[in-house]
């Protein structure tokens, strides 16, 4: 199979950090080792930050796959560069507002780094301003392009289980915080640190994805929210969150979730729970590689009488799924993605908002720019 006039998508890359250094490795893979035809990647600059240019010029020759990219030491200067269509954003959470807003007045597309923004009303602003300029705007939810979470939402609404009754999901990482410096990201207030917004994307993620976006919730938003947060004496930031969604008005289902920076993830990953039977999502859920399905016998026994595991590989990191995604709505003209579109991402961050409420945590002053 060989490609027969893709569209082409040129990136600009915005940090230094892992999370950049995977999405720019990812890119460099040839599409047709996960079958994809249409579209192809092509990485023209990578800015670091205050300067820096010889940090941007290390991350290309050590990332970069041989490709001339061109090294920036601001990020203003990749945002003005006339060859990049779209820019990825890599840097901390409470970053990802100013970044974002200054790719789309220089007239970029954008995909940004979840937690998207600091709060819901900076990504209002952000949404507002990509319509009004007409361009692409997506939160970087890559699990939702892999295809393993494809296949479950396929079965999770093909009517065999059910509809979903109860959802458990975690996401953890003892970080040894005690041990790190109080700059680190994950328990710098200044930075958006903390569990929740770090890590909490993910177990919401799946809440969205079997409940949300269920048939018979028809789009309602959860009815309810309860939260409850630990704070590390550290920094001030949440060190392990739980929180319960509830979705009360077409459909009846509640997600239990939670997350800790001071503990391993727990070992059931995401289940979903069906008056027919389970779906099980290994771990880690960001990038599960399997999940098991179960059957009952007969409807709340609990019995199985059948069990099937799906396994799911493929070549790179999983980060190319969602920049094909991109390069198919910027091809199309599509100013935000069906399979997440606008709505999604304003309902994590509009839950964060209320679970930070209720847990107590604020961040600095200054840190959000739109109130």
């Amino acid at each position: 199979m060989a490609l027969s006039n893709p569209f082409v998508l040129r990136w600009g890359v915005i940090s230094t950090g892992r999370i950049a250094m995977e999405f720019v490795k990812d890119c460099s893979i040839d599409p047709l080792t996960r079958g994809t035809t249409d579209v192809v990647h092509k990485v023209i600059a990578v800015g670091s930050r205050h300067g820096n240019v010889q940090k941007a010029v290390d991350f290309i020759k050590a990332y970069g796959a041989g490709q001339p990219i061109k090294a920036y030491g601001t990020y203003e200067d990749v945002f003005a560069d006339k060859d990049v269509d779209a820019i990825y954003i890599g840097s901390p959470h409470t970053q990802h507002y100013e970044n974002a807003l200054a790719a789309l007045l220089a007239g970029k597309h954008v995909l940004c780094e979840k937690a998207t923004t600091s709060n819901a009303a900076e990504l209002r602003h952000l949404l507002s301003v990509a319509k009004q300029k007409q361009l692409f705007f997506m939160e970087a939810m890559w699990t939702r392009f892999q295809p393993l979470t494809k296949e479950v939402k396929r079965i999770a609404e093909e009517g065999t289980l059910g509809d979903p009754v109860v959802l458990h999901a975690d996401l953890s990482h003892d970080f040894d915080i005690e041990d790190i410096p109080t700059s680190h990201r994950i328990i710098d207030p200044r930075l958006g640190g903390g569990a929740l917004l770090d890590l909490g994307p993910y177990p919401l993620f799946w809440t969205v994805l079997a409940l949300y976006d269920h048939p018979k919730n028809q789009k309602e938003k959860p009815t309810s929210i309860s939260a409850s947060m630990i704070k590390t004496p550290i920094t001030g930031v949440d060190s392990s969150t739980a929180w319960s969604v509830n979705f009360t008005k077409t459909l009846r289902a509640q997600a239990i979730l939670s997350c800790s920076i001071t503990v391993p993830t727990a070992h059931f990953g995401v289940t979903i729970r069906y008056r027919n039977g389970n779906i099980i999502i290994g771990t880690p859920i960001f990038k599960p590689t399997s999940f098991t399905v179960q059957y009952f016998d007969k409807p709340g026994s609990g019995v199985i009488i059948r069990e099937e595991k799906r396994v799911f590989h493929y070549v790179g990191g999983g980060w190319h799924f969602e920049a094909d995604e991109v390069a198919r709505c910027v091809r199309d003209g599509k100013l935000e993605s069906e399979l997440w579109g606008h709505d999604k991402s304003l309902l994590l961050m509009e839950t964060f908002d209320e679970v930070r409420r209720q847990g107590g945590y604020k961040l600095p002053d200054g840190v959000e720019k739109v109130l």
